[in-house]
């Protein structure tokens, strides 16, 4: 199984009004990522607006990162529905155009009880030859993944990683516990990733890593190395782009962001909107100390 570690960004989605996908764009910031030193890319995570757009500007966001990659990082995209024969078509054709994992997201309209929630996450580990990522965010899905669940996923082959976005440490801590070394643990923005890292985290996968690249690089370097009284020092700097990325909606915030370091990412798909003006003040200060 491919080994998946080290900081990968969530990328954004640039779309036009018009809903045409901005490659260049896209293209331009995954080279710049990888250029800070990433060790991966995600797109159509969270930030990504993966449940935003259509099946045409999801394919042309994988195909635009892989061909900007250019086998320099892995690219695990997000593979995302409420059906699970979508999500399965989905998973297939990502690995037809070369990704290296996937990002297994679950939505949900219904409840679902456990054994229909494994059976999602199942059914697309089964279809694909690659690495899948589990994530699981309380917040905003329906139904979440139990302890029992996430155990039972964690013995198939090729479901290797979870990235648990529930705000609990305690429940990472347990995963680490139950499941061992079958399935390792990605931060979320929801934790502190030092703290994740701490009690053996293997990295992070966020979209505050699109604007704060090589910090969360160097965050990442300093815990690898053992050296936590350094990486605490910067993660309290950091945190204020947590925070802020708590605040606000997801995608506004770091669209945000990377427009005030340059790039023409575009707004957030309807009907999101840009962030207000008191809300962008947020950001550029949050970035501001951080250069």
């Amino acid at each position: 199984m491919t080994d998946f570690r080290g900081v990968f960004p969530y990328l954004v989605s640039p779309v036009s009004a018009d809903g045409t996908v901005r490659t260049a764009v896209l293209a331009r910031l995954c080279d710049d990522l990888i250029g800070a030193g990433v060790h991966g890319l995600t797109p159509l995570g969270s930030t990504g607006e993966f449940a935003y757009l259509n099946a045409a500007q999801r394919m042309a966001v994988v195909q635009t990162t892989i061909e900007a990659a250019k086998g320099r990082v892995p690219v695990v995209a997000g593979v995302a529905s409420t059906s699970t024969a979508d999500a399965v078509a989905q998973a297939q054709a990502y690995q037809k155009l070369g990704v290296d994992g996937i990002l297994a997201i679950l939505e949900a309209y219904f409840p679902l009880n456990d054994a229909q929630v494994e059976s999602y996450f199942r059914s697309i580990a089964d279809a694909v030859d690659i690495p899948v990522v589990i994530y699981t965010n309380p917040q905003f899905q329906r139904s979440d993944l139990t302890l029992d669940v996430i155990a039972r996923l964690a013995e198939h082959p090729r479901i290797g990683y979870i990235k648990d976005a529930s705000t609990n440490t305690g429940r990472l801590l347990s995963i680490m516990n139950r499941c061992g070394d079958s399935l390792r643990v990605f931060s979320a923005s929801a934790h502190i990733p030092a703290a994740v890292m701490l009690i053996g985290g293997l990295g992070w996968m966020a979209g505050p890593a699109c604007i704060i690249p090589r910090q969360s690089v160097a965050l990442y370097d300093l815990c690898q190395m053992g050296r936590w009284d350094e990486a605490m020092a910067l993660q309290r700097r950091l945190w204020r782009i947590n925070e802020a990325f708590a605040r606000f909606n997801l995608a506004a915030c770091i669209k945000a962001g990377l427009a005030i370091q340059g790039y023409d990412v575009g707004d957030p798909v309807p009907p999101q909107a840009s962030l207000t003006a008191d809300a962008r003040k947020v950001v550029e200060a949050a970035l501001r100390e951080l250069t």
